[in-house]
């Protein structure tokens, strides 16, 4: 999921701005899908691979304006990079764009390689979040093969408790701790107790992610 060709999706009212990046973006290897508002993307099923929204700020009439649209997405838990790109001198604008987790916002008329770096940063985002998403996802299902006991000793190592800690939590021997706790490192294919606290705190986030609809920062 996270290889592949990355798809492109270009919002912008203006025909000959839309069809430019769409241009340049295919010259570079991308797939692109092109729009004229934000109206006629929302019914776009997005890419499963890695992708970048171009996003005008600006729109005609009653469609939603980029910063809606962004809004949107987020609550919908769709966590595709956008670069915005306006016509318009809008600090405020801009500012929320950013903290909303905008890979960047580029005044109009922009340089091909202003646009072209941002959306190769944007899809490089997406990448190393599907990648993420793809190592919870297998861990969650070696998780899945453990017994009710494992998954116990699992979390209280994710607590940071020792062999003798886990077994007086649980009402057992230390031996029958050790043995459990072996056995679900094993099945998960770690090595260290640090490695099973990156791994509980990485489903947590994950699921967090899930429950609000929204994603990290993008960095």
């Amino acid at each position: 999921m996270s290889s592949g060709q990355a798809t492109v999706y270009v919002i912008d009212d203006e025909i000959q701005i839309r069809t430019a990046i769409g241009s340049l973006c295919e010259e570079t290897g991308h797939q692109v899908k092109l729009f004229a508002s934000t109206d006629e993307f929302l019914g776009e099923t997005i890419s499963g691979g890695p992708s970048c929204l171009v996003l005008d700020v600006r729109f005609p009439g009653t469609a939603p304006t980029g910063l809606e649209l962004q809004r949107r997405l987020a609550e919908t838990g769709v966590l595709i990079p956008i670069v915005f790109i306006s016509g318009h001198s809008d600090v405020r604008v801009s500012v929320e764009a950013m903290k909303r987790g905008a890979v960047e916002f580029l005044p109009k008329p922009f340089r091909e390689q202003e646009i072209l770096d941002a959306i190769r940063h944007g899809i490089e985002r997406d990448r190393r979040r599907l990648e993420r998403e793809d190592s919870v996802r297998e861990a969650r299902q070696r998780v899945e093969t453990l017994t009710a006991r494992e998954r116990e000793i699992m979390l209280l190592m994710a607590e940071g408790l020792v062999a003798k800690q886990i077994a007086a939590r649980l009402g057992v021997s230390e031996v029958t701790a050790k043995v459990h706790r072996t056995r679900m490192m094993r099945k998960l294919e770690l090595r260290s107790p640090i490695e099973v606290v990156r791994l509980v705190d990485s489903m947590g986030r994950e699921e967090e992610t899930t429950r609000t609809g929204t994603g990290q920062p993008y960095s």
